[in-house]
């Protein structure tokens, strides 16, 4: 009987379970389990022998050496093993690699999708400053059929981002267009009252541009930078030669040099930004593109505010779309491929880092979030910035002057449904947590198959070169044996999979 307890223990009174001593705090349950394999797993042996594995839905990776990869190999394959949870076990199942039999992981991933996808706290914003452009670029897919946002537009997104900044934990705004520098007038007005805002609300806020870069002079830029907007993509197509060509002003001038000379004074900027400069290539210009890598060193080199962005051309839907000499999906993969050795080769930082796998829903495309709009300089509320409004489908609703959103429940629902749901090829997909079956809405629309990410086919080949990478800048994750059968990630160990 517990100490205090009287001899007759009224059992209507008191429940007799509370004479029994409790285990002791923070004990492990050392009770043996069948242990399975994650589905999301995926394992690539490396050139040195040994062996990395990522799972997709804990977004974890870690690499072993040659000396433990048999050991790993058995207690990844299946019908799985009974043991204990402690030493590799333990390590294994905390990072998602190993899971009790039974365990539904499709249905944790659901979970998991819908607090991720459904969240109220974040608001992202795509503001077309101006539907037009000072550029008549060959490739491009826009009408240009308004300039400049409109007041009363700018009025309500103010109201709408003022009423939803009480309960926003983030608010992310990208300018785009046409050109929004063009539309200066809206940035004007806009982003200024976006900084002061977070300033007064506990929330994290950031602003990107995508620009053609002219009309970014050294006032422009200190203002944009003064008002939060540190992150810019800027497009060049070559040297002056074949950017003038692809790149040209509206009235047939050539734009290259105002542009290098825009991001050269950008450079000599004190500020912390980040410039992404995507090279657009195709057949035409590729064997030039060389030349501008050696004046981006020259220019750039040193300076990790700017990455490069290699992106093959494609026919998105312009009216010079049967006169582009686009390069094929496999011709496309390969020249990139060279093209980031060349610029490697010379130092030049790379936006895609080749020490980053994708994270819970990593590729999933932007449009396909419900907390994610493209605000038309008109109002309209549109989702896909391919799209745009030259499709019914794409205009999901319109801004009101209130700052509210009238949508329409049938085109907001086809962009940002869970379609892994009804798509048995995802749904067995070993990287469906990362794209979550919508990598590109836009493709299931138009081709009626599933939008499937060059993870799907290419994850170990990318988890060897993470690996390589991670090695080579002592990044590398490894686990090693403990004399008691624990293991541990060493201590100089970084997050290998991060967003």
């Amino acid at each position: 009987m517990a100490a205090g307890l009287s001899a007759k223990l009224n059992i209507l009174q008191q429940s007799p379970l509370d004479g029994v001593p409790p285990p002791a705090a923070g004990e492990p349950d050392t009770s043996a389990r069948h242990w399975v394999p994650s589905r999301y797993n995926v394992r690539a042996r490396t050139e040195d022998g040994g062996l990395v594995v990522w799972n997709s839905l804990t977004g974890t990776m870690s690499a072993f050496p040659e000396s433990q990869r048999e050991a790993l190999e058995g207690y990844l394959r299946r019908p799985g093993f009974v043991a204990p949870r402690e030493g590799m076990v333990e390590y294994l199942c905390e990072r998602g690699f190993l899971v009790e039999k039974g365990t539904d992981e499709y249905r944790r991933l659901r979970m998991a999708f819908g607090q991720q996808h459904y969240r109220t706290d974040v608001l992202e914003l795509i503001l077309l400053a101006s539907e037009d452009c000072n550029f008549r670029c060959t490739y491009c897919y826009e009408d240009f059929n308004r300039g400049t946002m409109e007041p009363w537009v700018r009025q309500a997104v103010k109201k709408l981002v003022a009423q939803r900044a009480p309960t926003l934990r983030r608010l992310q705004v990208r300018w785009f267009g046409g050109e929004p520098l063009y539309g200066f007038p809206a940035i004007e007005e806009l982003a200024p009252y976006f900084a002061d805002l977070a300033e007064r609300h506990p929330l994290r806020y950031g602003a990107s541009m995508t620009t053609n870069g002219y009309l970014l002079t050294p006032e422009v830029a200190g203002k944009l930078l003064r008002w939060g907007v540190k992150a810019y993509q800027i497009t060049l197509d070559g040297p002056a030669e074949t950017h003038d060509r692809s790149r040209p002003r509206r009235d047939g001038g050539g734009s290259f040099d105002v542009i290098l000379d825009n991001l050269r004074a950008l450079r000599r900027r004190d500020e912390p930004f980040l410039v992404d400069l995507r090279l657009n290539f195709d057949r035409s210009n590729h064997t030039r593109m060389p030349e501008l890598l050696r004046r981006i060193e020259e220019d750039f080199g040193s300076d990790p505010r700017f990455r490069l962005r290699f992106s093959p051309v494609g026919r998105w839907g312009g009216s010079n779309d049967d006169q582009l000499d686009v390069c094929g999906t496999e011709e496309g993969a390969h020249i990139a491929q060279d093209l980031k050795d060349e610029a490697e080769r010379r130092g030049l930082k790379l936006a895609d880092d080749p020490r980053v796998v994708p994270t819970l829903g990593g590729k999933v495309c932007y449009a396909a979030r419900p907390y994610n709009f493209i605000v038309g300089a008109g109002g309209d509320l549109m989702k896909c910035t391919v799209d745009l409004d030259k499709k019914d489908r794409n205009i999901v609703g319109r801004l009101t002057p209130e700052g509210g959103m009238r949508l329409d429940p049938d085109r907001f629902g086809l962009w940002t449904e869970p379609v892994f749901e009804n798509d048995r090829k995802c749904q067995k997909c070993v990287v469906l947590p990362v794209c979550q079956g919508m990598h590109c809405p836009q493709i299931r629309f138009d081709e009626d198959r599933s939008p499937c990410t060059a993870l799907r086919h290419g994850a170990k080949q990318r988890l060897r070169t993470v690996y390589a990478a991670g090695k080579e800048t002592s990044h590398k994750a490894t686990v090693e044996t403990r004399p008691s059968g624990a293991a541990s990630e060493s201590a100089s160990a970084e997050p290998t999979a991060r967003v």
